[in-house]
């Protein structure tokens, strides 16, 4: 039964698909005069999309975010892992930066210094972890006096409220900055509404 469905059809010069023999000249004719094959991938396509079909699948594209020109699979890698733009938060405070000035701001920010409840000790924001790992609560001996550990605690008190002020000044960013994307996009929809 298989080998006289293959005898009843023939495959089309144009497409290579397998159409029924008796209808072969009338499609070929319908096929050649208003589809081409994509030199890309191979799908066939009206030849009046053709350059849209190109663009919308093939065509590279810009990264919204540096303007590197790439192929469109690589794109999501690109924004996600490579992009030198895209958003990454510090391991220390935080902050959200772009991924090319992050070495920069963890240089400076690692190297800011908290106080260890544990053993009394100033320790770097980058050593950090390692410190609480290995820290056995004994206190520094170099703090001798009692007014000592009084001007530690006063010194530990106002980094909390320097904290507390980056804290604060983080949220009137955040606040600002969603000020602003409200505001465009507000001024883009009213653009928008009008052009049409």
């Amino acid at each position: 039964m298989e080998a006289m469905s293959d005898q009843s059809t023939s495959i089309c010069s144009h497409c290579d698909r397998a159409i029924p023999a008796a209808n072969i000249d009338l499609h070929y004719a319908h096929c050649s005069r208003n589809l081409e094959k994509c030199k890309i991938c191979g799908d066939m396509v009206p030849k009046k999309h053709a350059d849209d079909h190109y663009l919308s699948t093939h065509a590279p594209v810009s990264c919204s975010l540096c303007s590197e020109t790439m192929e469109r699979d690589i794109l999501d890698i690109h924004t996600g892992e490579n992009c030198p733009r895209r958003i990454i938060t510090c391991e220390f405070c935080e902050f959200p930066l772009p991924a090319i000035d992050l070495a920069e701001h963890q240089e400076v920010c690692g190297n800011r210094t908290e106080l260890c409840h544990l053993c009394n000790k100033y320790v770097r924001l980058r050593e950090r972890y390692i410190h609480e790992v290995g820290c056995n609560g004994n206190q520094d001996r170099t703090v001798g006096s009692s007014r000592d550990v009084r001007e530690a605690e006063r010194a530990q008190g106002a980094r909390r409220r320097q904290q507390n002020d980056i804290s604060t000044r983080r949220l009137l960013f955040t606040i600002a900055i969603t000020g602003i994307a409200v505001i465009l996009g507000s001024f883009f929809l009213t653009k928008g509404g009008r052009a049409q």
